[in-house]
C-alpha cells in the first residue's frame, strides 16, 4: 500500500493522524460515507482499524479492492443502526458525507456519531461551505430547506459557520473549525473541517 498522503491532491487526513491515533486506541475508526476506501487507506496504512458504511454497492466494492486488509466495508444508509455498539469507538470520520439529508435526519445523525463515540472521542468532519459555488452552492435555496440546493437532482447542504455550529450545539466541544478551498475536485472546493470531542 501507499503511504498516508499519496496519490492524492486532497492529502487532508495526514495532520490528523497523530489525533485519531491518540483517540482511537484499540477501537476502530467509524468512518462514514466511506466511498472507494480514499481515506479508509490512510487510515489503514497509519495503522488504524475501519468500519466503513457507504451506501453504493460499487464503491463498497472498489473499497474492499483498496483495502483488502485491516477494515471492514458495509454497505448500508447512514440513517440504519451502525454496525458498532454505542460508546465504543474513539473517532468517527464523516467526509463531505452529511449534506444529503433534510435538516432533522442531519441533526439524528449527529446524535447517533455522539452516541457511539466514547466520552472523550472526536468526530473529524468536513462539510459543504455556502460559499462552493463551483459544486452547487449557487442561487437561492429552495424556502424553509436552509441552503438544501438541488444539484443535479440530488439534494445538497451547504454549511454557513452558524449552521455548523448549530449542527453540533449539544454535547459536543469543538477542538476545530476551519473553512478551507481544497483542490480535490476538477474545480477547487470550498469546505468547513471540524474536529469535535465528545463531552
Amino acid at each position: 500500500m501507499t503511504s498516508p498522503g499519496a496519490n492524492t491532491t486532497d492529502p487532508w487526513l495526514d495532520r490528523w493522524l497523530d489525533l485519531v491515533a491518540e483517540r482511537a486506541g484499540a477501537a476502530p475508526v467509524l468512518e462514514l460515507g466511506c466511498g472507494t476506501g480514499r481515506d479508509s487507506a490512510v487510515l489503514v496504512n497509519a495503522g488504524q482499524r475501519v468500519v466503513g458504511i457507504e451506501l453504493s454497492t460499487e464503491s463498497v466494492a472498489a473499497a474492499r479492492a483498496r483495502v483488502p486488509h485491516g477494515a471492514e466495508f458495509h454497505r448500508t444508509d447512514f440513517r440504519a443502526p451502525f454496525p458498532v455498539a454505542d460508546g465504543s469507538v474513539g473517532v468517527v470520520l464523516a467526509s463531505l458525507s452529511l449534506h444529503y439529508f433534510a435538516w432533522d435526519e442531519t441533526l439524528a445523525l449527529a446524535r447517533r456519531m455522539h452516541c457511539v463515540l466514547r466520552p472523550g472521542g472526536v468526530l473529524l468532519c468536513r462539510l459543504n461551505s455556502v460559499n462552493d459555488f463551483h459544486h452547487g452552492a449557487s442561487g437561492p435555496p429552495p424556502k424553509g430547506e436552509d441552503s438544501f440546493y438541488l444539484v443535479d437532482g440530488v439534494p445538497k447542504r451547504f454549511f454557513d459557520r452558524e449552521a455548523v455550529e448549530r449542527l453540533f450545539a449539544e454535547g459536543w466541544r469543538m477542538l476545530r473549525l476551519e473553512e478551507l478551498t481544497v483542490e480535490r475536485y476538477e474545480q477547487p472546493k470550498v469546505l468547513w473541517e471540524a474536529v469535535l470531542e465528545r463531552k
